[in-house]
C-alpha cells in the first residue's frame, strides 16, 4: 500500500506537473522526490506520469490517482482535525452571517451563566459551507439550513415562512399574496456553490430559468433590486433587509426555512451533548 507521504509527494508533482516546482512546494530536493515518485510507481505497479514529451504529464493511471489520493488524504486531514478538536477546551460553533446571530448571543449568555461551562467560540461561515466545516474538523457545532445530513446528526431548531423578494416595479408587486406557480416564468438568483443539496427548495418552482449567480444575500437582493431575479428568502431575512428597492410577498404554498443544529454523528463530546441540550431548551421553550 503507498505511504501517506508518498500520495502527498504524488500530488505535489501531478498538480504542478514540474519536478522542480513541487520540490519548491514541498521544501525538499529534487532527487528524493523523484526517487520516491519513481518507488510509488513501482508499488502500483504503474507508470502515472508521461515523460516521453516536452512537459511532464499524467498518465490515465495517474489521473485515477489524483482523484482518489484527494478523498484519502482529505478523510485523513479531517480525522487529523477531529481528533485535536477532541482534545481541546470549548466549543468552536460555525453560522452563517445573520441566520443565528441572536440565539447565539442568547446561548453564550446562558452559557456564561453556568458554573464551568465550556467557552464558545464563534466562526462565521459562508452559504452552504457549515455541515463540511463539522463534518472536517473545522467545527464542532454548526446552525444551518438546507444542508446534506451524511455523516452528521441533526436537530430542527426554527421554522419560518419564506416570501418573494422583487423589484418594486414588477409586476407581481402589484399584487398583495403569491403563489410558487406566480414565479414559474421568473429568473431565479442562483447560489455559486455547487454543493447546495435543495435546489428546487431555493427556486420554489423547478421551471424557473436560472437568473446571476450570487455568493451571499446581499448580493441576492441587489440582484432582485435590479430586476434581474426574484428570490425566495427566509421572512426573518426580510425583516433585517427593508429597503426601498426591494419588495417583498408573502408565498404560503413555498416550503418553510428550517433552522437546524448539526454536530457529527456518534459524537461522545460531553461539551457538544451540553450545547445540544441548551439550544434546544432555548429554541423549543
Amino acid at each position: 500500500m503507498p505511504e501517506i507521504r508518498e500520495l502527498r509527494y504524488f500530488r505535489a508533482v501531478a498538480e504542478e506537473l514540474n519536478i522542480t516546482r513541487a520540490a519548491e512546494r514541498l521544501g525538499i530536493a529534487q532527487p528524493p522526490l523523484s526517487r520516491a515518485v519513481r518507488k510509488l510507481e513501482r508499488r502500483l505497479g504503474v507508470e502515472l506520469f508521461d515523460r516521453t514529451g516536452p512537459r511532464l504529464a499524467l498518465t490515465p493511471a495517474g489521473e485515477t490517482l489524483l482523484k482518489e489520493s484527494a478523498v484519502v488524504l482529505g478523510a485523513l486531514d479531517s480525522a487529523v482535525r477531529r481528533t485535536r478538536r477532541e482534545g481541546l477546551p470549548g466549543l468552536v460553533v460555525t453560522a452563517k452571517p445573520g441566520v443565528a446571530t441572536e440565539l447565539l448571543h442568547r446561548i453564550r449568555a446562558r452559557f456564561r451563566a453556568e458554573p464551568d461551562a465550556p467557552e464558545i467560540r464563534v466562526v462565521v461561515s459562508g452559504f452552504g459551507e457549515q455541515a463540511d466545516m463539522v463534518r472536517d474538523g473545522r467545527a464542532d457545532v454548526a446552525i444551518a439550513a438546507c444542508v446534506d445530513g451524511h455523516g452528521l446528526d441533526t436537530e430542527p431548531l426554527t421554522t419560518e415562512p419564506r416570501v418573494a423578494a422583487l423589484a418594486p416595479w414588477h409586476e407581481l408587486a402589484r399584487r398583495e399574496v403569491l403563489s410558487t406557480a406566480d414565479l414559474a416564468a421568473e429568473p431565479a438568483p442562483r447560489w455559486s456553490d455547487p454543493a447546495i443539496v435543495d435546489r428546487d427548495h431555493w427556486l420554489g418552482h423547478p421551471d424557473r430559468p436560472d437568473g446571476p449567480v450570487v455568493q451571499d444575500s446581499a448580493q441576492l437582493l441587489e440582484v432582485v433590486a435590479l430586476g434581474q431575479g426574484v428570490a425566495l428568502v427566509p421572512a426573518g431575512l426580510a425583516a433585517r433587509n427593508v429597503r426601498p428597492d426591494v419588495t417583498y410577498r408573502p408565498v404560503p404554498d413555498a416550503t418553510p426555512y428550517r433552522t437546524l443544529l448539526l454536530w457529527r454523528a456518534g459524537s461522545r463530546s460531553p461539551s457538544i451533548a451540553r450545547f445540544v441540550r441548551a439550544v434546544t431548551c432555548l429554541t423549543h421553550a
